[in-house]
């Protein structure tokens, strides 16, 4: 052999050698080193978690009565791992089940399916989890449906019935409580995008109300069994099992007994304003503590059963919810519902008349009209009320005295063209109070109202002076009246600038201002104590099942003194008046409480869905007792007509509950807190509890 082919089978060789090294070294690499890593990573092609849901966490008011919790019901399940191999594959068993539990075959079909074996036209209601666990087709069925599925497994193989935990809303004071408790759902597929949340698809979650507020707390942590399928998808064996963690508990400061008085009233004051021939489309009315921002009570009307959601919906319950024709009964109003403030809204204008400089204790011309510009402004009624103390003037309701005193400030501050270093001081009070911003309560989806301020006049125009300068071939045949299309032609060319119409329109709460009855309740809550504006808080603690407390909320402080003494002195006397002497007077007679507070009115120029005109909207805003202010109660009629012939008959019937009124005296066994709002926490058993005083 020649030194040349030695030299060829040498290097061969040491190549062969090198693969051998290479392909020895990678097979140690993927079975040692790597070794775990990959062995996971096939698990986790072979496996499927089956979820265990925790229990969920009971919500309890501040006496410890549940307002939500979980508690035994009844499942039927269908079982795909054997449904699946029946030689129809299950369409006898399902139509059986169907029948049994009072569905159609088709929804029960789709409800056991999973969402990627069925058309995306199709899938609504479909399974969002895996085939290896029991698929749910009905959450409440009853103790005979069940037995017939355990004494008939012939007829119903792969179908159970088994026992479960069911949220549920006893409702043991007579309570609703549907917008403050919200409901608990599914798990969507934009929950399983959010990267903050650990959610499984099989879970049951918050989804409105303090439900979904305080979900971290009252969800727990599900138990995960997981198994191990091979490629036909049957389980091989079980790799990982953990338990369930039930929730921890959350008291609120809510009063079960008082939630269902506050609805009573809302509802009675709607249909008291329909039997007057109102419209009365809704409402809301909230009791709060004034010294601390607990929210007491919180209505919304009109309502649904929360437990319909449990139950399951049917499609004409789900459009009822958001029908226009049915009031939208899912519009959380106190924190969602806009309305003007009208004569509610003076209390903050009395701040800003004394910050200009007015004399609270002068008397003040109240004709029956202001004219500004070229147009009157008239008083309610175009009733003149003579020469009269402001105090007066509050009692019953003069709006003419405000036109006047808005209408001079405008003009001071530079009127059609503002000077720099205005003072704004009707804007600037209304500032002061928080209004146009969010009160920051722990529910969720709260409206911030509006402050129609120069700022937002400025931002306003910007978006819709498009629409302005071509008005009469952007807008509807219907809105094309020469007044609407005068109003467009001045908008078109100075719509950003602050008019003497809007000044003294704002004055009176009426014109762009908008607020949402929490928003109202927080501001006459601040006039009740002086200043101090709080925080509007339901829950109260968050509790462990054994006791032990997770995280307490305490009372927040948002802004303090935005009363001076002397303008608190004087809106208490006010409004004390407005009761005794004035537009609340026939609502309180003879009353054994002394109430202060004030009526409100508010024009509303928009239209309802059949074209017609709408109806005032009703206030009344109040507080409790005069002398030594302890709660807040706010309601609102929206189109209710008179706030008091309305609103304040309705705040009446709270403040009669809250105080335990009987036969024209107070009762103090009837009262709510006798010894004011509870102040340690209850101890929560929602299993034993039984409505009974605090």
């Amino acid at each position: 052999m020649s030194v040349r082919s030695r030299l060829n089978l040498v290097i061969v060789q040491a190549l062969i050698i090198s693969l051998m090294l290479a392909l020895t070294g990678r097979l140690f690499y993927l079975q040692v080193a790597a070794g775990l890593k990959y062995q996971d990573a096939a698990l986790s092609i072979q496996s499927r978690d089956v979820v265990n849901p925790a229990i969920r966490g009971a919500i309890v008011d501040s006496s410890g009565i549940p307002l939500a919790m979980d508690r035994p019901g009844m499942v039927i399940s269908v079982d795909r791992s054997i449904v699946d191999k029946l030689p129809d594959e299950g369409s006898a068993v399902i139509a059986r089940v169907a029948k049994l539990v009072g569905k159609s075959p088709e929804s029960v079909y789709i409800s056991t399916r999973l969402c990627g074996e069925i058309k995306t036209t199709q899938n609504l209601g479909c399974w969002k989890g895996t085939r290896f666990q029991p698929i749910p087709v009905t959450r409440t069925a009853t103790k005979e449906q069940a037995l017939k599925v355990l004494e008939n497994s012939d007829l119903f193989p792969g179908i159970t019935a088994l026992s479960v935990p069911v949220r549920s809303y006893p409702s043991m004071a007579g309570e609703n409580a549907a917008h403050v408790l919200g409901y608990v759902g599914s798990v969507s597929e934009d929950d399983l995008l959010d990267s903050d949340k650990s959610y499984f698809r099989e879970e049951t979650i918050g989804k409105d109300g303090l439900e979904f507020q305080y979900d971290e707390y009252l969800r727990g942590r599900a138990g995960i069994k997981t198994v191990i399928v091979d490629r036909k998808e049957s389980v091989t064996k079980q790799a990982i099992s953990t338990q369930p963690v039930s929730g921890f508990n959350l008291v609120t400061n809510l009063d079960a007994r008082l939630q269902a008085a506050t609805e009573t009233a809302l509802q009675s004051s709607v249909l008291r304003a329909k039997s007057l021939g109102g419209r009365a489309d809704g409402g809301a009315a909230i009791v709060m503590d004034v010294n601390s921002g607990k929210i007491l009570a919180l209505a919304s009307y009109p309502t649904y059963d929360p437990n319909i959601w449990q139950v399951g919906l049917t499609q004409k319950q789900a459009n009822n919810l958001f029908s226009e024709s049915s009031g939208v009964p899912a519009l959380n109003r106190p924190l969602q519902g806009m309305y003007a403030p009208a004569s509610t809204f003076k209390s903050v204008s009395v701040v800003a008349a004394m910050n200009a400089g007015y004399n609270m204790n002068a008397t003040y011309k109240c004709p029956a009209k202001v004219l500004i510009g070229n147009r009157d402004f008239a008083n309610f009624e175009s009733k003149s009320q003579g020469t009269i103390s402001m105090k007066r003037a509050i009692a019953v309701s003069c709006d003419t005295i405000w036109y006047q005193i808005a209408y001079d400030e405008w003009v001071r501050d530079g009127g059609l063209f503002p000077k720099s270093g205005l003072n704004d001081y009707f804007f600037t009070a209304a500032r002061g109070f928080g209004i146009g911003k969010i009160t920051g309560i722990d529910l969720p989806s709260e409206a911030s109202g509006r402050l129609p301020d120069r700022a937002w006049k400025e931002r306003i125009y910007a978006e819709n002076k498009d629409f302005y300068c071509n008005f009469k071939t952007r807008a509807k045949k219907s809105d094309l009246t020469p007044f609407l299309i005068e109003v467009a032609r001045e908008n078109c060319l100075d719509g950003n600038i602050l008019r003497a119409g809007d000044a003294v329109n704002f004055s009176i709460g009426q014109g762009d201002t908008l607020l949402t009855p929490i928003q109202m309740t927080q501001l006459y809550a601040a006039i009740a104590n002086g200043g101090t504006i709080y925080k509007p808080q339901v829950a109260r603690a968050i509790v462990k099942p054994n006791g032990d407390i997770v995280k307490e909320f305490l009372p927040e402080v948002v802004a303090t003194n935005v009363l001076s003494k002397k303008s608190t002195k004087f809106l208490h006397e006010a409004l004390r008046a407005v009761v005794t002497e004035g537009t609340a007077a026939g609502a309180f007679p003879a009353f054994p409480v002394a109430v202060s507070g004030k009526t409100g009115t508010a024009e509303d120029k928009g239209r309802n869905k059949d074209g017609s005109a709408k109806a005032d909207t009703a206030w009344f805003a109040s507080f409790a007792p005069a002398d030594n202010p302890k709660y807040v109660v706010v309601m609102v009629v929206s189109q209710g007509g008179f706030g008091s012939s309305i609103s304040a008959v309705g705040a009446k019937d709270i403040w009669t509950a809250l105080f335990g009124v009987v036969g024209g005296k107070v009762d103090p066994t009837q009262e709510i807190f006798p010894n004011g709002v509870p102040s340690k926490l209850p101890k929560v058993d929602p299993k034993n509890a039984k409505l009974v005083k605090p």
